[in-house]
């Protein structure tokens, strides 16, 4: 029985074999890609000391798709697109980049950072409008759809078949009836009922396009989504910001928890950057091209200098995390405040170092963050990022009323920023977002009342207070702060 034994050893020991040439390969794999330092250590920590759940995570959250042809198709597509674009509103770009550095400052440079990086071109003559929550967002978009005339575009990443999708689909049907051309992107993540949409438009011959579609959202990778909110309508308006299209962002009574969000309505040449967004995502998903010619781009303006806005788009394929650089240099150009809102605060080196040195330089620094979380595991990593930026000066609130949803960044009654953009890995460098950057002072103070008015309903975080939270909690943050370069 000695040798059937050894033969069960060995036989058991070259069973591993396989196991251990995939982990090999995934391991040769993270290190050949070149990623973030932190990143790459914490999937080689994962996989070396927990090789089962280390695998699973690196399954669903690691695995690299940005080299994968359909990828490099989009990012042609947005090369392409975004300079015959330039070509046409290039005088335009660079009238209103002089006006910013004549009236703006060092502010200007983010607009200039935009345009050098041929990721949005600037241009004024807008009219906006702040939104905040459903209650404000959905009246203002569902009347943008009814008065369309030749097409409605609409790109999101989560559309719900509740109240709100209901009613979008009602419009939708009314509309193409009319005539008007209709096109949805959908992100095959974000809307879980999706199918449902699917069979509407269908069925009223409405085109579509998914992105990146998967069998089961519930098992599906959540990296390189379209997290972007965009509607177009006639090329003369547009709306992007944080709410999706689902009944939690409308507090209408039907959900217990109070969503707080914001929007915005833009109204003039700065949509035809919104329509060149929603141009690169459908020429990458359907076998449709649409022209960059009227009446999908307008081009028929004076150059005015009222509103300039910018709109910094970002994903995976980017050559550079242009959101996060938006802010970054916005920071640095500020003279007397910087507010920042936002859900999701796991900062980068680059944002936390840009917010402390602000701070010490005098200016003031406040971040607005959810007290209520959606998510236990983010919000204990996220708290681990606090205690540095309190011992530097900057004010740290935490919002009560209900969940803050709303991203947003206001400096010095000049600049806002109001998009998709959290403050995250993921949002830097992983997902699709966009966020317009508004050189507006109305909307910069009305932004700015906002954010007092959410401050009532917010708690101040004492540094020596926090500094002194429990051990196992400063524990617990701190095992969840590992975790924070795959979130």
């Amino acid at each position: 029985m000695d040798w059937l034994e050894a033969m069960f050893s060995i036989v058991k020991a070259w069973a591993w074999l396989p196991l251990g040439l995939i982990y090999l390969g995934i391991l040769v794999t993270i290190l050949l890609e070149n990623r973030n330092v932190n990143k790459s250590f914490s999937y080689i920590f994962l996989l070396v000391f927990f090789p089962f759940i280390g695998l699973i995570v690196f399954y669903f959250f690691g695995r690299d798709y940005r080299k994968r042809y359909r990828l490099r198709i989009r990012e042609a597509l947005k090369k392409e697109s975004t300079q015959a674009l330039a070509r046409k509103l290039e005088e335009s770009n660079q009238q209103m980049l002089t006006h910013l550095q004549q009236q703006f400052n060092g502010a200007s440079k983010a607009a200039i950072m935009l345009t050098n990086s041929n990721n949005s071109m600037t241009l004024g003559g807008n009219q906006v409008e702040l939104l905040i929550n459903g209650e404000q967002k959905f009246p203002a978009f569902f009347e943008a759809i009814r008065q369309a005339r030749h097409h409605i575009h609409i790109e999101y990443y989560i559309m719900t078949f509740d109240d709100v999708g209901k009613k979008l689909l009602d419009l939708l049907k009314q509309k193409s009836q009319e005539g008007v051309q209709i096109r949805v992107v959908a992100d095959g993540v974000g809307s879980k009922n999706l199918r449902q949409f699917c069979r509407q438009f269908q069925e009223y011959q409405i085109p579509y396009a998914v992105y990146m579609p998967v069998a089961f959202t519930n098992l599906a990778s959540p990296n390189y989504r379209n997290h972007r909110k965009i509607l177009v309508v006639d090329g003369k308006v547009g709306f992007v910001g944080g709410l999706n299209l689902d009944d939690r962002y409308w507090n209408n009574g039907k959900h217990q928890l109070f969503w707080r969000d914001t929007h915005l309505r833009i109204e003039g040449p700065a949509v035809n950057m919104l329509q060149l967004n929603f141009k690169i995502a459908w020429d990458h998903l359907s076998t449709e091209v649409l022209p960059t010619d009227p009446p999908f781009f307008n081009y028929d303006f004076n150059i005015a200098t009222e509103s300039p806005i910018a709109i910094s788009s970002s994903g995976p394929i980017s050559a550079r995390p242009t959101g996060m650089d938006a802010m970054v240099v916005l920071i640095h150009s500020a003279k007397r405040y910087v507010r920042i809102t936002n859900p999701y605060f796991i900062p980068s080196e680059e944002l936390k170092s840009a917010l402390i040195t602000a701070s010490l330089s005098g200016v003031k620094v406040e971040l607005l963050i959810p007290g209520i979380s959606d998510s236990n595991l983010v919000k204990y990593a996220s708290n681990s990022y606090l205690q540095p930026l309190l011992d530097n000066g900057v004010r740290i609130y935490f919002y009560q009323k209900g969940f803050l949803h709303a991203k947003t960044m206001v400096i010095d009654d000049m600049v806002s920023m109001i998009g998709t953009l959290n403050t995250d890995i993921r949002s830097f460098y992983i997902n699709f977002e966009i966020t317009a950057l508004v050189y507006d002072q109305v909307l910069a103070l009305a932004l700015n009342s906002q954010f007092d008015k959410d401050l009532q309903s917010s708690t101040l975080i004492d540094a020596e207070e926090w500094k002194n939270r429990p051990l196992n909690t400063r524990l617990l943050e701190s095992v969840c702060r590992l975790f924070t370069p795959i979130l």
